[in-house]
């Protein structure tokens, strides 16, 4: 039953990369700021469909190089209507804790994809190897993930 649900898992990732990738990047370099902010203090806003939702980030390498991307605007795909996901345009640092679990609410990086994907439903189901770095976790709003279907999702760092 589980290699079953990870080969459905796998194949559904596979099949869907072809039809998703980062749509845009108003700007593809770091934005500057004190290097010596600590990441679990820093937000990131969200805007679905024109809704902004704000994200508490972790402390990680993994965190610090998502940051590097924004602002980004992604076409996001959903997965077993429990998240979102969407290509990233490049891979970013594996250097975070990973994970096989996750909260309704989380931001994490799948590095096979890559890919940073939005829990906003939980089935009891484990995330297969390698798993999942977390990124951070939204504060609040998660509910407007949950749509059928894509939605455009822009990511931007708020100072």
């Amino acid at each position: 039953m589980r290699a079953t649900r990870f080969l459905a898992f796998a194949l559904a990732m596979a099949l869907v990369h072809g039809a998703c990738g980062a749509d845009s990047s108003t700007n593809g370099t770091a934005r500057s700021g004190p290097q010596t902010q600590q990441a679990s203090t820093m937000k990131m806003r969200l805007t679905i469909n024109g809704k902004a939702v704000t994200v508490t980030l972790t402390q990680s390498e993994t965190t610090r190089d998502f940051i590097s991307l924004l602002p980004l605007t992604l076409t996001m795909n959903d997965l077993f209507g429990r998240e979102k996901f969407g290509h990233l345009p490049r891979a970013i640092s594996t250097d975070g804790k990973r994970t096989h679990t996750y909260e309704v609410g989380d931001v994490a990086y799948w590095s096979p994809g890559p890919d940073v994907a939005i829990y906003y439903r939980h089935d009891d189901e484990k995330i297969p190897a390698p798993g999942i770095i977390l990124i951070g976790k939204i504060d609040s709003g998660v509910e407007t993930l949950d749509l059928r279907g894509s939605v455009r999702v822009t990511f931007e760092r708020l100072e």
